[in-house]
């Protein structure tokens, strides 16, 4: 552990007797205070200089961090500034435009809710319609049960008890407000779920169509995927939109060092976990850029302002949810119009328990396995066998299991597949 801690001193040239400052805070869950408490004896111990920030959601935690460290340049430090900061960039964006009806927000009882209800406070009714359902922080049991982006993404249909509207909007954040899913029921009253993929080929569409309106058409933006996400999503990227892609391993740190690598990298995973960043040459030539002409300065005024709407620091649910509000009124699309972009294939996500999950590895973005010797060549003879065919397994990164992932053209095809690799991938972990 120590020569762990020394190696990542010495990577990252940190100097080891400078004053050390911590800033931290806790969301609702039961076991929040112990844990703040325990921190509190250790920083003390230390002699660490620290500042309770009180309850906030996670990606609020790292906005203050980020403001700290870029000493304001980023924005106020405190919970007020990100309410004035994502509030007021939020109002410019949305000025002559409207929401659709109100969006109905799912906040998994968790600390979202309230949260979310003092950031809507600051916007305004005039301008962000909304409705909380599951905001229930004071009972610990309720956090994430039956509710929440989890549990819409793996259930695939709505929470229990959610007013069920054809065509209106909803979403689910999840406890700790850092993961977003939209979702709709159509006239049939069919779920539609709009995860991660969907939001970021929505904000990739947006910001190529904003850049492209106020002249500057140098941008170079990208969207940073991983193995789950949709392969008609990758395909709408490409050739719809024209953008490059790039496929990382699972986990928000890979999918975030890849997007920097872009002026402007979108990054969602499809639990819906993700953010847009723009590079700081991006943002000087945004803020330098000329305007020639009054519809170029609507334009460059709205990516502007979008910059400052969206955490660049994590994926913030919160933020992300009105990056959505305001793109769907820009475009004036419902959820089905925005469901429309393209059609998912059908896919399926199953676990497969193992007694030994390291004898699993993977390379070409957790895409391929390299042992066992000839699963891989299982997984690709099945595959051949199946039109738009696609499937990966992966260890779990936390329990002996293996994630077994599948996609085709129909939903038939697709259940059919992962079954058949159950036996084999028992048999190669005894």
């Amino acid at each position: 552990m120590l020569e762990n801690y020394e190696l990542v001193i010495k990577k990252a040239n940190i100097r080891a007797d400078a004053p050390a400052n911590v800033a931290y805070a806790r969301d609702t869950r039961e076991s929040g205070p112990a844990l703040v408490q325990s921190l509190v004896d250790a920083l003390n111990a230390a002699g660490t200089k620290s500042q309770d920030y009180g309850i906030l959601t996670t990606p609020q935690l790292h906005y203050v961090v980020r403001c700290i460290n870029t000493k304001g340049a980023y924005g106020e430090p405190a919970e007020r500034g990100y309410y004035r900061k994502i509030g007021d960039a939020y109002k410019v964006l949305m000025k002559g435009k409207h929401q659709n009806g109100p969006v109905t927000i799912d906040a998994a009882n968790g600390v979202g809710a309230p949260k979310m209800k003092e950031l809507a406070e600051y916007i305004g009714r005039d301008h962000f319609d909304y409705k909380i359902i599951n905001d229930d922080v004071d009972t610990p049991s309720k956090l994430n049960h039956s509710c929440g982006a989890d549990y819409v993404k793996t259930q695939q249909r709505m929470p229990p008890g959610t007013p069920a509207q054809p065509g209106a909007r909803y979403a689910s954040f999840d406890g700790d407000a850092d993961r977003l899913m939209y979702f709709y029921i159509d006239s049939d009253n069919t779920f539609h779920m709009l995860d991660g993929d969907k939001i970021a080929t929505l904000a990739a569409s947006f910001i190529g169509d904003l850049a492209r309106a106020c002249g500057l058409n140098g941008l170079r933006i990208g969207v940073v995927q991983t193995a789950y996400a949709n392969g008609a999503s990758t395909a709408y990227i490409q050739k719809s939109l024209q953008l490059p892609t790039v496929c990382t391993p699972t986990g928000v740190k890979h999918l975030h060092h890849a997007a920097l690598k872009y002026d402007c990298g979108v990054y969602f995973e499809a639990n819906g976990h993700g953010t847009v960043l723009f590079s700081p040459t991006c943002l000087s030539t945004i803020a330098s850029h000329e305007a020639q002409s009054p519809a170029q300065k609507t334009s460059l005024d709205s990516l502007q302002a979008l910059t400052d709407l969206i955490n660049q620091t994590v994926g913030d649910a919160l933020s992300d949810l009105l990056m959505v509000e305001v793109i769907l009124a820009h475009k004036g699309w419902s959820p089905k119009e925005w469901d429309s972009t393209y059609t998912d294939l059908p896919n399926r996500l199953v676990r497969v328990e193992v007694n030994d999950r390291a004898i699993f590895q993977t390379t070409d973005a957790e895409r391929k396995l390299v042992s066992p010797e000839g699963l891989q060549e299982r997984i690709d003879a099945l595959v051949g066998k199946y039109k738009l065919g696609r499937a990966f397994a992966r260890a779990s990164g936390t329990e002996n299991a293996v994630r077994v992932y599948s996609e085709s053209q129909t939903r038939g095809e697709t259940d059919v597949s992962p079954p058949i690799l159950y036996p084999f991938i028992q048999h190669n972990a005894p």
